[in-house]
């Protein structure tokens, strides 16, 4: 997985100057214990394992499931925002899935439900290869679980920018142009719903809502995940861009300017939150460091390419 302790330089334009701040911790989906690659500074890990572990490494399931992502550990948080940049797979089959997505998963009882939004690719459920829109909810992570429409859930605003399903363009051009859109999920102080919005218009746009009964309780963890999913036996699709991540945002799937929500509805920078990265195939898809740029914000690059077995 690779460097795992994390120094940011931050830009003080009207200083001149930079200065390091360490803020965030990493570990490996089995929870062993990292070291950095730039300074071998030691981490001891908390005794903490991300809800999905179990389904991930599920094989009974039939599908099989990879994820290169950023998350909180579990706490009272309100909701993400952030750039996700777009990205085509023209050549993946029929029974794959890639895509990416802001997820929220809520502790109710003994279990965790799950809203998420996003963009996918997804033969399967659209009959072609369109970059599309979604929504997805589950309870408990073990149910199968609803996409868009499908069934009562997300509840679409009226006349919005972009409905669950819908295709979206253009996608990133490797190497020459990227392309994102800017998505918030976050509970509505008001209403208590999950509510969505689209940023990268001239003025936001309100897409819908999960009503509060999807995701309710206080406990939470938030993740911002780049995915694939295949059946048991096949090859996986490509992650992001299809390339392993490097800093290039014209050659790397990304989500930046990531953003926190307060129980307020207001958004602010990631300061001072402790955040975990899982990749639970480092050998075929993986996600740099979690760092500060300046006109960037916070963000990650993440991705792989196709090939992936098991």
């Amino acid at each position: 997985m690779g460097g795992d302790y994390v120094v940011i330089s931050v830009l003080l334009c009207f200083l001149c100057i930079t200065f390091h701040l360490t803020f965030v911790e990493s570990i490996d989906v089995d929870v062993n214990l990292q070291t950095n690659e730039k300074n071998t500074t030691l981490l001891r890990p908390k005794p903490f394992h991300f809800p999905w572990r179990a389904d991930i490494m599920n094989e009974g399931s039939g599908i099989v499931s990879h994820y290169a992502m950023w998350h909180t550990e579990p706490g009272q948080f309100y909701g993400l925002r952030a750039d996700m940049s777009i990205w085509a797979s023209p050549n993946q089959g029929t029974s794959q899935e890639s895509g990416a997505s802001l997820q929220i998963y809520c502790q109710d009882g003994g279990n965790y439900n799950s809203i998420q939004v996003g963009f996918h690719i997804s033969p399967s459920l659209y009959h072609n290869r369109d970059i599309r829109f979604f929504t997805y909810w589950t309870k408990d992570l073990k149910s199968k679980g609803c996409y868009n429409l499908q069934c009562p859930g997300f509840v679409p605003a009226s006349r919005a920018n972009l409905v669950p399903g819908q295709a979206m363009a253009p996608p990133s051009i490797y190497g020459e142009q990227d392309h994102y859109v800017r998505l918030s999920l976050n509970k509505d102080p008001n209403s208590g719903d999950w509510v969505v919005y689209r940023h990268d218009l001239q003025k936001p746009s309100f897409l819908g809502h999960f009503p509060n009964k999807l995701c309710p309780g206080t406990r939470r963890i938030q993740a911002l995940t780049g995915f694939v999913n295949y059946l048991k036996n096949a090859h996986g699709p490509p992650m992001g861009s299809g390339h392993f991540p490097d800093y290039d945002d014209k050659r790397s799937a990304y989500f930046k300017h990531i953003q926190n929500y307060n129980p307020n509805g207001h958004s602010s920078d990631l300061f001072g939150i402790p955040m975990v990265k899982l990749v639970d195939r480092p050998d075929c898809y993986g996600a740099n460091n979690l760092f500060l740029e300046y006109k960037k914000g916070y963000m990650f690059n993440y991705g792989g390419p196709s090939g992936c077995v098991g």
